[in-house]
């Protein structure tokens, strides 16, 4: 049987592999020429070369390897147009015009460098994630970059106008240029600092898609996955990182949930009324294993590893009763030595409020009502509405889920508000 391949099917097969070669094409450029801009410039010609050719051609057997071949030709030209400004670059340039043209196998050439791709791609994740940029800026670059995300598809999961990521990330390249921000791993104390900035940029992304802070949808799947795949990546490159897998491992467990949180409708559903039946056990085993292999590399547990630890929890449970609340409630009273922060407190308060009562959770809740960094939080009314419904100050209740709703910018989430505002009872939204 011949099976007609159509023009259609090879651009989704371009997208494809677009999405997971990108990130290694772009790092192994920036390697070359120095320039993150520059780097997604030749790649992208790059895409336009396949696009043109492989509809009549059809696509590589070594897709990977044909696009790799393609940007380092427009590399060489790249220095032959600075007119090798340099002597390095002329080395460059002469280096790479020779494995073109002496080597007969492409493939072998390639295979040469492989052991390079993962410095690279590291290279790429620090260069992205510098503290340098805004967080904003941060995320959109990591995203177009290493998450193989078109600026339109960026701007649609963070609801931005796509003018706007547009400039953030032509800004946040030519930043890293004025700068001269060099395409290395650090060493050290600034390896240290910068890597918190990169796992801080994944969570972000991931938690973007996991609770969207906007908009009609309660979630962005697509969002968790490319925080999981950038994660998984970053595991493997840094694999004696413990707050690595521990972040891993807190997505993972996570993300299994995604199928009981969002009901038929499109509405929310939250933790302790979700069919546990839905969670992922394979995400929830490749958790409890990440979770392991952070504990086992470091003395002590740092915040991702802990967080990670508080959602094992969570996976263990058969059943909401079987949720060891106290031991969350510890957990919590760690993060809060490591982290302290008035988010934090609000959610070992949940903790508590589940161990020891509403009543004892509520008090904490109590002493965060003045807290200025909680004034447009809308979890903290709405943690406060929870515990108060629990003790029967229903009308109490309501106000709190009333304020807690005008404050979300998540449709969803909004209605969930207002029918708990309506009803005055709720149950309770474990952290």
């Amino acid at each position: 049987m011949i099976v007609e391949v159509t023009a259609t099917d090879t651009h989704r097969a371009i997208d494809a592999v677009w999405r997971i070669e990108s990130p290694k094409l772009i790092a192994a450029l920036a390697r070359m020429v120095g320039d993150i801009g520059i780097a997604e410039d030749l790649a992208q010609d790059a895409l336009v070369a396949a696009l043109q050719q492989w509809p009549g051609s059809g696509v590589p057997r070594n897709p990977g390897a044909w696009l790799m071949a393609a940007a380092k030709h427009r590399a060489v030209d790249f220095w032959r147009r600075r007119k090798l400004l340099d002597r390095k670059h002329d080395e460059l340039g002469y280096t790479l015009e020779v494995k073109e043209h002496t080597i007969p196998h492409l493939e072998a050439a390639l295979d040469e460098q492989a052991a390079d791709v993962g410095d690279d791609l590291l290279r790429l994740i620090f260069t992205a994630c510098h503290p340098v940029l805004s967080t904003e800026a941060r995320v959109a670059l990591t995203l177009r970059l290493l998450g193989g995300l078109t600026t339109e598809e960026i701007a649609r999961a963070f609801l931005v106008p796509e003018p706007t990521i547009a400039q953030r990330i032509v800004r946040a390249k030519r930043t890293l240029a004025d700068k001269h921000v060099p395409f290395e791993v650090p060493r050290g104390d600034e390896r240290t600092e910068r890597l918190s900035s990169v796992l801080g940029v994944i969570y972000l992304i991931f938690n973007e898609g996991y609770t969207a802070t906007a908009g009609s949808d309660w979630m962005r799947p697509a969002l968790c996955e490319d925080a999981l795949r950038l994660g998984r990546v970053l595991s493997a490159l840094v694999p004696e990182e413990p707050e690595v897998h521990g972040l891993v491992a807190l997505m993972e467990i996570q993300a299994s949930r995604s199928r009981a949180r969002v009901g038929p409708a499109g509405e929310p559903i939250v933790l302790l009324e979700q069919n546990r039946a839905l969670w992922d056990q394979l995400l929830i085993r490749r958790g409890l294993a990440g979770l392991a292999r952070a504990e086992s590399l470091a003395a002590e547990r740092g915040s991702y590893t802990i967080q990670a630890a508080i959602a094992a929890c969570h996976g263990r449970a058969r059943t909401p009763g079987d949720t060891d609340w106290q031991r969350i409630a510890a957990l919590y009273e760690d993060l809060l030595r490591i982290t302290p922060s008035p988010v934090v407190q609000l959610n070992r308060a949940v903790a508590v409020a589940m161990a020891s009562g509403p009543e004892a959770g509520l008090q904490i809740v109590d002493t965060l009502r003045d807290e200025p960094s909680l004034q447009g939080y809308h979890l903290l009314p709405s943690v406060r509405g929870d515990l108060l419904a629990r003790i029967g100050r229903n009308d109490e209740a309501r106000v709190e889920f009333e304020r807690a709703a005008g404050l979300t910018r998540n449709a969803r989430e909004r209605e969930l508000l207002l029918e708990r505002a309506r009803t005055s009872v709720s149950p309770p939204a474990a952290p």
